[in-house]
């Protein structure tokens, strides 16, 4: 892609950001999925980047946490404002990135503007109370950075998936390195490298090292980094959770799971099979909080079984950055073996499939499973692809059992004419966030996100969450002078 306004491809091509742009050890092409044509070339770390990255970002913290809170408010605001002016051009960038359609990549520029407002206000807010104590001595429960934060980001959403840990995480007084997936490497972290370095942070507190594996292990290993934020999937997240363990050191897992929209019999089938097709397809279905299983009244499962087809049908499948199409292409060829694999096996197993279960390259076609039950791929995995899996139930206690069969779900809903039964049943559903009277894909960037079991370890970031995250307690107590002690 030709240089542009805003991003400057030369300035990371075969280079890294850390301490400004330097020259990296190895290179990738940035491969478009929906084409295959090749963006861009950058830079990659390798792990014995990390250590000297981590020194320099301690070294910078001090002093950016000392910044007066205004000052580093302002760095936030500038960067809302450089998003905000580079729109169309960064929500396009990002669009081809991740093979998506572009109102996904315009969603995610909108995001990153709201992360940076959220952000800036951060240090405007009390960061501690004062607590009772005895006469003469003053006694006060702060809030401290941790020090330097590591975050390893995924493809599917870099740019808010990444900023909204970088973003409250830098706005608390943390210094911060980034390992965004080499398949995203600008969305990821050379757009946030680009953006506030404009927008006046100090050298030395971002780091960006685009990297494969053992970068990550080498990021969560490195003794000079306080905590680590992961998102991914749960097999890489047991293992980073495994090695900070080791060190003692905080850890923030998001990992998906499996999610279910339970619609009851009395639902709008219209709105409901909106609903279920928005929260499988969107994004092909490469969302964390996508709509895995749709648990549906028997008594209506066939009527919006012929609607969601209908929709599968229809639906055009390609390049998203045409803004002709309502599916783009899988990340890459793994991503799509797998989930047809997922699909083939849930056949043989006797799932029945309705509409799509093939494919055009990346380009996957909006799939419907029918009678999918527990034991099934499509039923137990977190499929990550275009797949609605319909599974029907007669009473809401069956339908509040089948959506907590599950190993760990962050999101779940429920659709009904009725809030209160709604309500009812969402009070008992097992997820980190649950929705009434719509499907499960939301955030707001104010909410705390995250889930229990393999979803994660709980709500993990996020609004109110982002203090508890990003800072520690310190208890500090201040006296006139010292007391005499009789030792």
């Amino acid at each position: 892609m030709a240089q542009t306004s805003f991003l400057n491809p030369t300035a990371w091509r075969e280079h890294l950001y850390s301490n400004g742009w330097r020259a990296a050890g190895a290179a990738t092409d940035i491969i478009e999925p929906a084409t295959g044509q090749v963006l861009a070339r950058c830079g990659l770390a390798q792990a014995p980047d990390v250590a000297p990255a981590a020194r320099s970002a301690a070294a910078a913290q001090a002093a950016w946490a000392a910044t007066p809170p205004r000052e580093r408010a302002a760095v936030f605001l500038r960067a809302a404002a450089l998003l905000q002016q580079h729109f169309d051009e960064l929500a396009l960038w990002v669009t081809r990135e991740t093979g998506a359609i572009l109102p996904k990549g315009q969603h995610e520029i909108r995001e990153a503007i709201t992360f940076c407002h959220v952000a800036a206000a951060m240090p405007m807010q009390p960061q501690g109370q004062v607590l009772p104590s005895v006469p003469g001595r003053l006694s006060i429960a702060r809030r401290v950075p941790l020090g330097v934060v590591g975050v390893i980001s995924p493809f599917n959403f870099p740019l808010i998936l990444t900023l909204r840990v970088v973003a409250p995480a830098l706005a608390a007084g943390n210094a911060v390195l980034v390992k965004p997936d080499a398949r995203t490497p600008v969305s990821g972290g050379y757009l946030l490298a680009q953006l506030f370095e404009a927008a006046g942070l100090p050298a030395g507190v971002l780091h960006v090292l685009p990297g494969g594996a053992e970068v990550g292990e080498a990021l969560v290993g490195e003794p000079a980094v306080q905590m680590i934020s992961f998102t991914g999937s749960a097999t890489a997240g047991r293992r980073v959770g495994e090695l900070a363990a080791r060190q003692l050191k905080k850890v923030s897992l998001e990992l998906g799971g499996t999610n279910s929209l339970v619609i009851l019999d009395d639902a709008d089938i219209d709105l409901a099979a909106g609903n279920a097709a928005w929260g499988a397809w969107l994004h092909s279905g490469q969302i964390c909080m996508a709509t895995n299983r749709v648990i549906v009244h028997e008594s209506i499962v066939g009527a919006l079984a012929e609607r969601l087809v209908g929709k599968a049908t229809h639906l055009p499948v390609g390049d998203g950055a045409s803004g002709q199409v309502a599916l783009g292409p899988l990340i890459d060829a793994r991503q799509r073996d797998r989930v047809h694999a997922v699909v083939q096996d849930s056949v043989k197993a006797g799932a029945r499939l309705l509409a799509g279960g093939t494919y055009d390259g990346l380009f996957y076609k909006p799939t419907v499973l029918a009678d999918v039950k527990p034991g099934m791929r499509c039923h137990d995995e977190e499929v990550f692809g275009p797949v609605l899996n319909l599974i029907s139930f007669r009473t809401d206690d069956e339908a509040v059992a089948l959506a907590n069969d599950h190993a760990g779900g962050l999101a779940a809903a429920v659709i009904s004419r009725s809030v209160g039964r709604a309500m009812a049943v969402a009070q008992r559903l097992r997820a980190g966030m649950v929705h009434v009277n719509d499907q499960t894909v939301n955030d707001d960037a104010t909410n705390p996100f995250g889930g229990p079991g393999v979803a994660g370890n709980g709500n993990v970031h996020g609004g109110p969450a982002d203090w508890e995250a990003f800072t520690t307690w310190q208890w500090l107590t201040v006296k006139d002078t010292a007391p005499q002690y009789p030792f």
